[in-house]
């Protein structure tokens, strides 16, 4: 039997807060998802003034992170990444009904080398969605370094 950590609501309202907090002090609105392990929300926040659509491309972001265990740019990134044309998972994006995310902002969520869940930001551009998601995972690792776990903290994240 094999044990496993889940996520929980305080975990992600931590993570959230700190990702904002990050954003604000690079001076740019994001929308912030934190998913479970399935990939459904726990925690998600569109800041003030930040694009309508954020929500729901920080959810995809996520989604894919944690599905996928793999943060969501790798699948672009040259030469091998695996959806760029001509690579095995080219068209990958149109998986789950175009809700695979395939661009910069969205990270697994790694505790003791298991995906538990995915962090997904929209609204900067790919440093800026890069940063708020690495204070999300900063938090994390502070939160659960004082028990003994381990949180990969990156941004090139595969497992």
């Amino acid at each position: 039997m094999k044990h496993v950590y889940r996520l929980e609501l305080d975990d992600a309202k931590q993570m959230l807060e700190a990702a904002k907090e990050k954003s604000f002090d690079i001076g740019v609105l994001e929308s912030i998802c934190i998913v479970d392990d399935g990939g459904y929300p726990i925690a998600m926040e569109r800041m003030d003034g930040a694009r309508i659509t954020g929500p729901q491309i920080a959810w995809n972001k996520a989604f894919t992170a944690a599905g996928h265990k793999r943060s969501t740019h790798l699948f672009n990134t040259a030469p091998n990444g695996p959806a760029l044309p001509g690579n095995e998972a080219f068209g990958i994006q149109w998986s789950f009904e175009g809700k695979f995310a395939v661009f910069v902002g969205g990270f697994p969520i790694v505790v003791d080398d298991e995906v538990i869940g995915g962090v997904g930001l929209s609204g900067g551009n790919g440093e800026q969605d890069t940063k708020a998601g690495l204070a999300a995972l900063q938090a994390l690792a502070e939160r659960l370094g004082p028990n003994g776990h381990e949180v990969v903290v990156e941004a090139d994240i595969k497992r």
